[in-house]
């Protein structure tokens, strides 16, 4: 079998992104294009996205894409790029109607329109009251676009290569010209050679104990970029959706609040009207994730330990229920025993969404400082990148809304930067960092067990790193996770195997996550400052004296540097936010 390809175009990554991504390079004249991905495509995690995408289409109420683009910079704290946000909320209307046109079945208007629902931080007239925006298949609004992209690029002649797990970039000259990949079936390893490589590969919620994130979400080329010198942007701040399955952390889309779904704590009472009077339990979900560990901690949680809260469909029309939230009724019966037309749902905040990730700019281009210096021949997009488009705080349908303006952009970039550039000769050695890897692992001193070690990784990074911080505790955490990053140089796998080795696989995604605590924790405990998902407790207070910048988080040795970017500013001064 063939171990080296060159494609114009590669897509590292399946998902609505990397799907949208191959769509539009593949539709370039004469530029071949091919897709990596370590998931069946219509396995990766865009599928699990439930409640809808953001779009100011005015089908149900009056609404535009400036309303749209002021709550997506007051939802992410005013750390959002002013300017990416306001080209974002045009984008966006176009992106759905394409969708629209490829096929994908949306809810329609008694007039055959597109349905639109309300959403957390979706406001109408700048603040004044919740509009609708949310354009949503049921709750299977990520399931149906997935779908319809995997359908268009089949149409489109793409190149699939599943279940390869991507383990270095292809780096020379400050350029990117491709990727190494490990392909499980052979455990043969794989060159890459491409004039233009798009990153899409997702987020890294796995670190965490309770997560919506599927078990691949473990953030590998957010690492692999940081290993090769690239530094990650703002990856301290990390949203943890207000209603994920009590111990579970299986997602009930906010879309059920759209619906008019009420947060209660063990009182009974409807406490999202004290921290949010104007639109309730639809504020944005730092807040309202940070309400519900108030209530917890002050006594008021639901349950024998008080420690849960509880969502309230029950006065809710069930064919409402049944037809527009079917996924998330299911998954309340299955795994809670909870049927929610007739009962209260146990909930608690689950790690959902990375806002930070690789730096690029508008277009997609991947960036290597705060001066936007371009790393020539490598594009990123969707929660694995960070065109500062969500600031401290992604706003509900803003991630598929991401997925496919930025997915089309850098399709669109990277296929017109492929079509004006040669190949070039590929450095020696090129696989030789992925075979040390691989080697490292396979042949490790098996003194410490990978379930073990991810385990503590999870409940420390849950328990010090979440949604209330302090000094203390990161300080803490740093310390355990150097501790960690020690002990996984004695891991090892008793699997020999070189077919189907997941073992193996899982041991290379442990020191992934690894690498994507260590970002998080650094950068948490260098913000002294609370702002969107970022919530310091011994500074509770956001200070734009100081703090309005964009962190970027280099490895350097054993440890990391710190330096940071600009925010891009605008129209909108930062206020207080308040709902």
């Amino acid at each position: 079998m063939n171990r080296a390809h060159k494609f114009d175009v590669i897509v590292v990554g399946a998902g609505g992104a990397g799907l949208m991504a191959a769509r539009y390079a593949a539709q370039h004249p004469g530029v071949s294009v091919a897709v990596i991905s370590k998931l069946y495509p219509t396995r990766s995690h865009t599928g699990a996205a439930q409640g809808g995408v953001g779009a100011a289409l005015g089908n149900v109420s009056e609404d535009h894409p400036e309303w749209h683009a002021f709550d997506t910079i007051k939802g992410g704290d005013y750390l959002t790029d002013q300017d990416v946000a306001e080209r974002f909320a045009v984008e966006v209307i176009e992106a759905v109607y394409e969708l629209e046109h490829m096929g994908l079945p949306f809810n329609r208007t008694p007039e055959g329109k597109i349905a639109q629902r309300k959403f957390g931080g979706h406001t109408r007239e700048f603040g004044k009251s919740a509009v609708e925006r949310a354009c949503y298949a049921a709750d299977r609004t990520g399931h149906m676009i997935l779908q319809t992209l995997y359908q268009q690029s089949i149409k489109d002649r793409v190149n699939f290569f599943n279940e390869f797990h991507v383990l270095d970039m292809i780096m020379e000259g400050g350029a990117c010209h491709g990727v190494v990949a490990y392909e499980l079936a052979t455990g043969d390893i794989h060159t890459f050679h491409a004039k233009a490589t798009i990153i899409a590969t997702g987020g890294n919620g796995r670190m965490f104990r309770v997560t919506s994130n599927a078990h691949a979400l473990t953030g590998d080329l957010m690492s692999i970029a940081y290993r090769r010198g690239l530094p990650i942007e703002d990856p301290e701040f990390y949203q943890f959706h207000p209603t994920g399955l009590y111990k579970l952390g299986v997602l009930l889309t906010e879309g059920a609040r759209g619906e008019g779904a009420i947060l209660r704590n063990g009182d009974g009472e409807r406490f999202m009207e004290r921290y949010a009077p104007t639109i309730k339990d639809l504020a944005p979900r730092d807040m309202v994730s940070r309400a519900m560990y108030l209530e917890i901690r002050e006594g008021r949680g639901a349950g024998p330990d008080k420690d849960y809260i509880h969502l309230d469909l029950t006065h809710i029309d069930a064919h409402v229920i049944e037809t527009r939230l079917p996924d998330i009724t299911e998954f309340s019966r299955i795994y809670l025993g909870v049927d929610p037309i007739k009962e209260l749902v146990p909930i608690q905040p689950t790690a959902h969404y990375a806002m930070g990730g690789i730096p690029t700019t508008i277009d997609t281009q991947v960036i290597s400082d705060g001066q936007n210096t371009i790393v020539p021949g490598l594009y990123a997009a969707g929660e694995v990148a960070c065109a500062s488009i969500h600031g401290a705080n992604r706003l509900g349908t803003n991630s598929l809304g991401d997925l496919i303006v930025f997915g089309r952009r850098a399709g669109i970039e990277a296929a017109k930067f492929a079509a004006s550039e040669g190949f070039t000769e590929l450095p020696a050695g090129v696989q030789d960092r992925t075979r040390e890897l691989i080697d490292g692992v396979r042949k490790g001193k098996r003194k410490e067990r990978v379930s073990h070690l991810r385990r503590e990784l999870q409940d420390t990074m849950q328990d010090y790193a979440s949604v209330f911080r302090t000094e203390e505790f990161l300080s803490q955490q740093v310390e355990i996770l150097r501790d960690l990053q020690e002990r996984y140089e004695c891991v090892g796998v008793e699997d020999e195997g070189h077919k189907f080795n997941t073992e193996l696989l899982e041991a290379i995604e442990l020191g992934f996550l690894l690498d994507n605590a260590e970002q998080l924790v650094h950068a948490a405990l260098n913000r002294q400052e609370s702002r969107g998902a970022h919530s310091r407790e011994d500074f509770k207070e956001r200070d734009d004296a100081t703090w309005l910048k964009h962190t970027l988080v280099y490895k350097d040795g054993d440890g990391v540097r710190i330096d940071y970017k600009p925010v891009t500013l605008g129209k909108y001064e930062p206020k207080p936010r308040t709902y």
